[in-house]
């Protein structure tokens, strides 16, 4: 058991995965907090979150420096974690160009 993360790009009906983390607390507890700034309220598992590029901008200037989270099953988050992210984030916006949507979805 533990914390799988997922980003997808989805167009119509295809859904392809383009990223996929194991345990990078620090990077769920980042988008937990987006969940939670759009309205929602609960536990952010098992839920999608559209990311769009002002988000993916905004991550990509603050996931150097993310605040150290903590959940049931999530681990921690690790150096090589950093550098898959900036290469997600770069895959993220070039399928945005595509007219792709960018969901992130998680569960532990």
């Amino acid at each position: 058991m533990g914390l799988d993360q997922y980003a997808f790009a989805v167009k119509g009906d295809e859904k392809v995965e383009i990223a996929y983390w194991r345990k990078h607390a620090d990077l769920e507890g980042y988008m937990s907090e987006l969940w939670r700034s759009r309205g929602n309220n609960g536990e952010f598992n098992c839920e999608e979150l559209e990311l769009d590029t002002e988000d993916l901008m905004d991550l990509r200037d603050s996931h150097r420096n993310l605040e150290t989270a903590n959940g049931f099953f999530w681990g921690e988050s690790y150096p090589e974690d950093i550098e898959y992210t900036e290469k997600f984030i770069k895959r993220a916006l070039e399928e945005i160009s595509k007219g792709c949507k960018i969901i992130y979805y998680s569960w532990w």
